[in-house]
C-alpha cells in the first residue's frame, strides 16, 4: 500500500491491513467515518486520510496519534466491463466522437475514483445508454492531453482529422476537449472549417463524472444530438446554459468564452447570443444568421503561423516589455488587449509607431467582455489609431490571437494582413453589442 500516504496516516491504513479502495471506518477525536479508501493528493495535507463517501463525495478526514482505521471490507480491482450495445439502428445519423483530453469522456470507478478513458463505442454508450437512441456512435482518441497543454500543432491534428470525417458518411462530429481552453480551439477550428457541411461540437465537463452535480453526461447527449441533427452546420461549443440540468447552449465556436472556473455554466456568448438553445423536447435557434447543413461551399483552409503574441496592458506597463518580446520572439503580429474602449499608455505610441513602419500588424482588443473597441473618442485612441495600431471591433481578444495566427500563415504582406483581421470571416466580429442581460 501507498497510495501517496505517508508518515501516521501510512502506519494507520497499514496497521488495519487496507489497501486503496478497501471500504474502511476511520474513528477520529472528531468521530467516525466510512467510506472507500482513495489515493491522497500530491498536495494534499499529509495528515488526512481521503475517502469516498456513498454520496459519490469525496472527504479528507484529520487523524491523530490516538485514531484508528479499521477495515469493513476488501476491494475488488478497478475493472470496467462494457455491456454489449444494442444493435446500431440503421436509420439513425451515424456521428463520430474524437477525444483530444478532459473528463468528458472518461469513466470512473467508484470504490477508487481512478478515472479511465470510455472512447469505444461500447464504453460510451455503458457509461451514457441514451446516446444509443440518439445516433450511431464511432468513437476514437485523437490524443489526450491536459487543454493548457494544447497548442497550433494541436489545432491542425484535430482540423485534419475532422476534415476527412466531413469528406465521411458521417452526419456530425463531437470533440471532446478540455474546458480550460477549449474556446481556443473552436475558434482555431472555425478559420480553418470554413462553412463546413456537418455540425462540429466541441463539448467539455466543468465536473468530473464522479461527482453528484457532473454536467457530462447531459452535455454529451446534447452535444450527439446537435451533431447528429441540428441544421446549423458550424463550429460551436456545447455546455450548460445554467446551473440546473434543463437548458445546454450551443455557442458559435468564435463568439465563446469561458467566464468561471467551476460553474457548470461557465461558457457564455458574447456579444451575441448562442446559436441555439437545447432542451430534450428539442432545439431552439437563438441566432439569426447561421450557416445551414449541408451546403456546398465547404472550405478547408489549415495553417497557423505562431509568430503572433496577446498582450493584456497594465498600468504601469513598460513599452520595453513589447520590444523584448518583438526580438526574442521574431513576432510578425500582436493583439493588444487594452483598457476601456482600446487605450494602453501614451508611452507605448513611439515603439507602436516602430513596428508598423517594420511591417508588424498590431490589433487593439479591449479588457472589457462586452462592447466594442472605438479608438475615436478620446485623444490617445486617436494617437493611436495614427500609429498604425488597428481597431478589431468586438472580437474577443482570444479569438483575434488565433485569427492572427491564421492569418499570417496565408497573408505575407502587412497590408493583406490588415485586411484581413479587419474582415469579418466566420462571424468573429461586428452585430450589435448589449451587456449581459440587456435587450
Amino acid at each position: 500500500m501507498d497510495g501517496g500516504y505517508t508518515g501516521l496516516c501510512r502506519r494507520l491504513i497499514s496497521e488495519a491491513g487496507a489497501s486503496i479502495g478497501d471500504e474502511v471506518l476511520v474513528v477520529t477525536r472528531k468521530g467516525e467515518y466510512r467510506g472507500f479508501l482513495m489515493m491522497r493528493y500530491e498536495l494534499g495535507a499529509a495528515d488526512h486520510i481521503v475517502l469516498k463517501l456513498a454520496n459519490g463525495y469525496n472527504i479528507g478526514v484529520k487523524v491523530w496519534d490516538d485514531s484508528r482505521v479499521v477495515k469493513l471490507s476488501e476491494s475488488r480491482p478497478p475493472s470496467f466491463r462494457a455491456v454489449e450495445p444494442p444493435p446500431p439502428d440503421p436509420g439513425l445519423p451515424h456521428v463520430a466522437v474524437i477525444s483530444t483530453g478532459g473528463t468528458i469522456a472518461s469513466r470512473v470507478d467508484y470504490r477508487t475514483g481512478g478515472v479511465r478513458p470510455a472512447l469505444t463505442a461500447s464504453d460510451l454508450l455503458s457509461a451514457v445508454p441514451e446516446l444509443s437512441g440518439i445516433a450511431r456512435i464511432s468513437a476514437e482518441v485523437l490524443m489526450s492531453i491536459y487543454s493548457e497543454n494544447m497548442n497550433p500543432r494541436n489545432w491542425a491534428l484535430m482540423a485534419e482529422r475532422v476534415d476527412s470525417l466531413l469528406r465521411s458518411d458521417v452526419d456530425g462530429v463531437v470533440i471532446a476537449h478540455g474546458t480550460d481552453t477549449m474556446g481556443y480551439s473552436a475558434a482555431a477550428l472555425s478559420f480553418v472549417l470554413q462553412q463546413p457541411p456537418k455540425p462540429v461540437v466541441l463539448v467539455g465537463s466543468q465536473r468530473s463524472s464522479d461527482r453528484p452535480s457532473s454536467d457530462a453526461a447531459l452535455n454529451l447527449v446534447a452535444a450527439v444530438d446537435i451533431a447528429a441533427k441540428a441544421p446549423i452546420a458550424e463550429v460551436g461549443v456545447c455546455m450548460h446554459l445554467g446551473h440546473s440540468d434543463d437548458v445546454i447552449a450551443f455557442h458559435r465556436g468564435v463568439r465563446v468564452v469561458k467566464l468561471h472556473t467551476s460553474s457548470r455554466s461557465a461558457f457564455k456568448s458574447v456579444n451575441c447570443e448562442p446559436l441555439a438553445l437545447w432542451t430534450r423536447s428539442g432545439l431552439k435557434i437563438q441566432a439569426e444568421k447561421y450557416h445551414r447543413r449541408g451546403g456546398d461551399d465547404y472550405r478547408f483552409m489549415p495553417g497557423f503561423d505562431e509568430r503572433a503574441l496577446l498582450l493584456k496592458f497594465y498600468p504601469g506597463m513598460s513599452p520595453e516589455v513589447l520590444e523584448v518580446l518583438r526580438e526574442r520572439l521574431c513576432l510578425r503580429g500582436v493583439v493588444l488587449e487594452g483598457t476601456g474602449l482600446g487605450h494602453v499608455s501614451s508611452s507605448f505610441i513611439p515603439t507602436l509607431k516602430r513596428l508598423r513602419d517594420e511591417g508588424v500588424f498590431v490589433g487593439m482588443t479591449s479588457q472589457c467582455r462586452y462592447g466594442r473597441v472605438d479608438m475615436l473618442v478620446y485623444d490617445n485612441g486617436r494617437d493611436l489609431l495614427r500609429a498604425g495600431v488597428v481597431p478589431l471591433d468586438n472580437m474577443l481578444a482570444e479569438t483575434a490571437l488565433v485569427k492572427l495566427m491564421w492569418v499570417l500563415a496565408r497573408a505575407e504582406e502587412y497590408e493583406e494582413v490588415k485586411r484581413l483581421m479587419a474582415t469579418n470571416l466566420v462571424g468573429e466580429m461586428g452585430g450589435r453589442s448589449m451587456p449581459e442581460g440587456v435587450g
